[in-house]
């Protein structure tokens, strides 16, 4: 694996309302994870709106899993990617599902949604899987 490229298969996204526990994220993750039944080295993902949540942090230490904060517009970039949409994230973050985007954007150029929205107690989910990168040869 190159420098550039990221140490995770798996982009999990993240999207909740305020106050929304570790324990009930971290659930919904295991959940997800168990739906698509891949293996992978995971990474948590979500908007960077979110960074004062503490169920997020919560559950990034309950799975072991980092979390990244991703802006507003690295979500929207891949906004046309999303299959689900709620017209009240639409109008909070402008981007049809916070889950989806995250996973998209935070899985990078060329991945792939293999877990579309799922939610859960004021939480969701969606599972991005990274493209396959390839050495350079000389």
């Amino acid at each position: 694996m190159s420098a550039n490229s990221p140490q995770f298969e798996l982009a999990i996204g993240l999207g909740c309302r305020k106050g929304v526990s570790g324990e009930v994220i971290a659930s919904l993750v295991r959940e997800a994870l168990a739906r698509i039944a891949q293996p992978g080295v995971a990474a948590l993902f979500t908007v960077d709106a979110k960074r004062a949540e503490a169920g997020l942090a919560q559950a990034a230490q309950a799975l072991a899993m980092p979390l990244h904060f991703l802006t507003q517009e690295a979500l929207a970039a891949v906004a046309d990617q999303a299959q689900t949409s709620s017209p009240r994230v639409e109008a909070l973050f402008g981007v049809p599902s916070v889950a989806e985007t995250a996973a998209l954007a935070g899985a990078g150029p060329g991945a792939a949604l293999i877990l579309p929205r799922i939610a859960r107690d004021d939480a969701t989910c969606a599972i991005a899987r990274a493209p396959l990168l390839k050495e350079a040869t000389p």
